[in-house]
């Protein structure tokens, strides 16, 4: 068969159990594993072998941890050290000496009992960021807490991909002191000439003015780190990670993004139904009760780890532990290929291999549907219907306003007098019912979604006003104007240091905190009823508002850590009374 034939089987399949799972409820990754079950070597087989296809659509996972890259400043990294080596080492070792402990007591030799366990150790990095992702759950805090060990597991693979042939009978491998080496080597170069010379790269590429040299100047980023690191022993994902990383502070960032997603999203969907055609359904049939009960075992074993874990680092409450252990109970794809060195060298019957790696899917397949159960369980189902959203009726204003609440209303009645015309949006249907009895012309519907967005005429707006009050709503629609009108300049309303910093990640310059001018307003006024000279105060204001925002500006590559934040307070309160008294007239 050619691969034009292929491809256009690849794709019925996809469009079809896509569509047919999204709308019940299972999410994207669900109908592209349903398409590959049907179409591969145990279903129709239309297509018999999916390995050759499997090694290209590994890409898909190559890009989708460039975006993860991307979103991730080096900075943060170091903040994030307790989450990713703490967590993440701790879920790896707790996790591998479990299920090693169980495989052991099940007749495996030492050896092999703890191959398995550090292979089913892994988790699948590809399932879980995109099922979260589709879920607008990466922020969350049990989705902070699995990309952390998500990215552990991916430094960790390269290890074990070293370490698995090591243990061989047929093997005569030992530590290759030189293979370490270069593999160390590769990784600074590719730090030391990205920094120097990606920026440079991507400025020409964007100078041409030609939209497909840029997006081919991307690409040859992405596939030429990746391949670097291949060539050196290592991970792709690594190198595309931290291609991803070296340019999150750069102007290009969001154009990479938008240029790299479809590419990310065909082929992770691509690498999703490799997966489904190599689940073996003939001895899935054949053996039904023993595979069943590896997964079970599988996926229990790593849940019962995941859950106390995460409340001793102080990462989710019982709520998010429980999500965390839902999402990241499943085998790795990682899996397939350590399975493949172990098979290779002997370590492990090949029978067995076979029915662990099936166990490996099964248990990704089954994923979906336990993370479905776990939010049915986890939330309250609201049966009320929400009417459908409204169509603006002059898509093209100058102005969109997103959240009509205290701050909306306040911008909006300045806007009308000087008859400057705006499109509001509202989400909250009770809030509209209130503005709409005042004679407020307010629409109904969510700014983070890009269809209400487009019918509100951002594409021909100058000015988006994000004053809605909900921190992860707010974050959300930021990063979808962000993401598909670049040419709007956002004006945002943050509740607090928290919602600023996470604004500010997303590249936001223009933030107003709702409370910060009104307590300083205010101050001014107690101190010039206590007799202070007025000249005096409002030098000593002016002086705060200056170092406060300074220090708002520093605190942003640490805010995810509260302890650092702390210390950071505690280091800079004796400097900042100071400051502010040599303000003062003695």
């Amino acid at each position: 068969m050619s691969l034009l034939q292929e491809s256009i089987i690849y794709l019925l399949a996809a469009i079809i159990m896509v569509s047919v799972s999204r709308r019940l409820g299972f999410g994207s990754v669900l109908g592209y594993l349903a398409a590959g079950i049907i179409i591969g070597p145990f279903g129709i087989a239309l297509i018999r072998d999916p390995e050759h296809i499997l090694h290209f659509a590994e890409l898909g996972v190559v890009f989708l941890l460039f975006i993860v890259g991307l979103e991730l400043q080096p900075s943060r990294l170091w903040v994030l050290r307790k989450m990713v080596f703490g967590l993440g080492s701790a879920q790896v070792v707790t996790s591998a000496i479990v299920i090693a402990a169980l495989a052991w007591l099940s007749g495996l030799d030492t050896t092999a009992a703890v191959i398995v366990g550090l292979i089913l150790a892994l988790s699948s990095t590809a399932f879980v960021l995109q099922m979260l992702a589709e879920k607008h759950q990466l922020t969350t805090s049990h989705g902070r807490a699995a990309f952390s060990i998500l990215l552990f597991q991916d430094l960790a693979a390269i290890p074990l991909i070293a370490i698995v042939p090591m243990l061989g009978a047929t093997s005569d491998a030992g530590f290759d002191l030189t293979q370490a080496g270069i593999m160390v080597m590769t990784i600074a170069g590719l730090i030391v000439g990205g920094r120097f010379l990606l920026r440079p790269v991507l400025q020409v590429a964007a100078g041409s003015k030609i939209p497909e040299i840029f997006t081919a100047t991307a690409l040859l980023v992405v596939i030429g780190a990746a391949l670097l690191m291949q060539l050196a022993g290592m991970s792709m994902v690594l190198g595309a990670f931290i291609a991803g990383m070296l340019l999150a502070d750069s102007e290009y960032r969001h154009q990479l993004e938008a240029d790299i997603a479809p590419f990310k999203g065909l082929l992770l969907g691509l690498f999703f139904i490799a997966v489904g055609m190599s689940v073996n359904i003939g001895l899935l049939l054949e053996s039904p009760g023993r595979i069943l009960l590896i997964v079970a075992m599988l996926m229990i074993a790593k849940a019962l780890v995941l859950m106390p874990l995460a409340r001793l680092f102080g990462l989710c409450d019982s709520r998010g532990a429980l999500s965390l252990a839902a999402v990241m109970s499943q085998g790795g794809e990682f899996a397939f290929v350590l399975f493949g060195i172990a098979a290779r060298e002997r370590l492990i019957a090949a029978e067995l291999i076979d029915e662990l790696i099936l166990a490996v899917a099964v248990s990704m397949l089954l994923t979906p549907f336990i993370y479905l159960l776990n939010e049915v369980l986890g939330q309250k189902m609201d049966a009320a219907e929400e009417p459908e959203y409204d169509k603006p009726d002059n898509p093209h204003n100058d102005v969109i306003v997103a959240g009509f609440g205290r701050v909306g209303q306040v911008v909006a009645r300045l806007l009308n007098v000087f008859n400057t015309t705006f499109t509001a949006l509202e989400i909250d249907s009770s809030q509209l019912d209130v503005v709409r009895r005042y004679g407020n012309i307010v629409h109904y519907g969510d700014a983070s979604r890009l269809d209400v967005l487009r019918a509100a005429g951002a594409e021909h707006a100058r000015i988006f006003v994000l004053a809605i009050d909900d921190v992860t709503a707010s974050v959300r629609t930021a990063e979808t104007v962000i993401r598909n009108f670049p040419h709007l300049k956002i004006i945002a309303r943050a509740r607090n240091r928290r919602h600023a910093h996470a604004l500010m990640d997303l590249g936001v310059e223009h933030i107003f905190r709702e409370t910060f001018r009104s307590s300083l307003t205010m101050s001014k006024q107690v101190l010039t009823n206590l007799g202070f000279e007025q000249e005096e105060v409002e030098s000593v204001a002016a002086t705060f508002r200056a170092r406060d925002t300074r220090l708002l500006k520093e605190q942003q590559a640490i805010h995810h850590s509260e302890e650092q934040m702390i210390q950071s307070a505690k280091d800079t309160a004796a400097e900042f009374d100071s400051l502010l008294k040599g303000d003062i007239k003695r």
